[in-house]
């Protein structure tokens, strides 16, 4: 009789499901000893992370589960994927959203900034001028990868504000104000 198939959850950072990993894990579990008695067993076991894998997707791994009875074959292991939380991305499906930091000057004038990508990768975006904060740049094709069609990277911009320490920077702020008289923030 075929054994049991067995549930689990694998935690992996989501530059695994960007360039596939290999991943060590280590399961207790039962098995069948000489006797023919059911035992404890702690193994570990080499789990290939295919690249472009999702959060929620199963991984099978084969004759992993439970012993078969009587001779018979060995259940299934699935794992469920899962992403290790971290603050610098939201997932959804294959589409990732990340924060942008720009400064005031950039994100009213616009320019180039370079960002490091989930990959690993830096590129270079052009922020738009006369962006706000919230704002977001899609990067197509930049998200979790796919045969089919991959996911996009989402680049949400947050204005980070510089404090006015020195006596330039604060007469810096001073002639901005001056400058924007009538801006009220705080207007609906």
């Amino acid at each position: 009789m075929r054994g049991e198939d067995h549930h689990a959850r694998i935690e992996l950072e989501l530059i695994d499901a960007y360039r596939g990993a290999e991943r060590s894990i280590n399961l207790r579990g039962a098995k069948v000893d000489a006797q023919g008695h059911v035992v404890p067993e702690e193994r570990t076991l080499q789990v290939k992370i295919p690249q472009g894998v999702k959060e929620g997707q199963m991984i099978r791994l084969a004759g992993q589960g439970s012993p078969g009875f009587g001779g018979g074959p060995a259940g299934d292991l699935f794992l469920e994927v899962q992403f290790r939380p971290d603050a610098r991305w939201r997932i959804d499906g294959r589409d990732v959203t990340q924060k942008l930091r720009v400064t005031p000057w950039e994100a009213a004038t616009g320019g180039a900034v370079h960002v490091t990508t989930p990959d690993g990768k830096t590129v270079e975006v052009t922020v738009p001028s006369g962006s706000g904060g919230g704002r977001k740049l899609r990067l197509k094709g930049r998200g979790i990868p796919s045969s089919a069609t991959p996911g996009d990277l989402f680049l949400e911009l947050e204005i980070a504000v510089p404090g006015a320490v020195t006596p330039e920077q604060k007469a810096a702020w001073e002639a901005l104000a001056k400058a924007y008289p009538g801006f009220d923030p705080r207007r609906v």
